[in-house]
């Protein structure tokens, strides 16, 4: 099973995600107390977002829940939560279900978290719903939704693109067609009479 929790809505729309138990935890991204046992709860950011961006109310909701669902931690002040991007965990068939590592350990963050806040875990508690969860297919749902986006905003920028194209093309041969009706380069009427040239004889000459 997986909780979902909404976080602190000056935060934004983010949803909080933890394993009920070690099993899930092996699918989800870890802000985990450091040398501890405890949830792993993951955050989906949004597009155009990094882990450095992340707000200090929505970074504090996230390490209250792993301090709570930690058994050693709960009872500990000052507890360091560590957390880094999915992409940076790395598991290996020796690590135990629920444990994983880092590939660059420079890409770990921590957090210290100075003691539980009950304000915080009470709100948080209120929004959880517990359910079933195929998180691969969430994850592989949203990368469709952004993909499908971007494919948009391409097409978009394709159609925009070809109408700035047509409209200086335009603007081309009108100028190119001003350029042929200039009055000094125009021969009138009154001038082939008087040169004595008739209208046939003019026609004839253009051909």
């Amino acid at each position: 099973m997986v909780l979902y929790f909404k976080a602190r809505p000056d935060a934004g729309d983010y949803t909080i995600y933890m394993g009920a138990d070690k099993n899930e935890n092996e699918e989800l991204i870890k802000f985990h107390v450091d040398k501890v046992s405890s949830a792993h709860v993951y955050l989906r950011l949004k597009k155009g977002e990094t882990i450095d961006t992340i707000s200090e109310g929505l970074l504090e909701d996230c390490a209250q829940l792993v301090k709570a669902h930690s058994i050693q931690g709960n009872k500990m002040n000052n507890v360091e939560v560590i957390y880094t991007p999915w992409s940076n965990l790395k598991k290996s068939p020796s690590m135990d279900v629920g444990q994983v590592g880092f590939h660059n350990p420079r890409m770990v963050h921590v957090l210290t978290v100075e003691k539980r806040v009950n304000e915080i875990i009470n709100r948080l508690n209120k929004t959880r719903v517990e359910r079933r969860a195929d998180l691969k297919a969430e994850k592989e749902a949203s990368n469709a939704a952004e993909k499908a986006e971007r494919k948009m905003q391409l097409k978009e920028k394709k159609r925009k693109e070809e109408i700035e194209r047509l409209e200086k093309e335009k603007w081309a041969e009108i100028r190119s067609y001003k350029g042929l009706m200039v009055a000094e380069k125009m021969t009138s009427n009154r001038q082939i009479a008087s040169a004595g040239k008739s209208m046939q004889e003019m026609e004839d000459e253009f051909v």
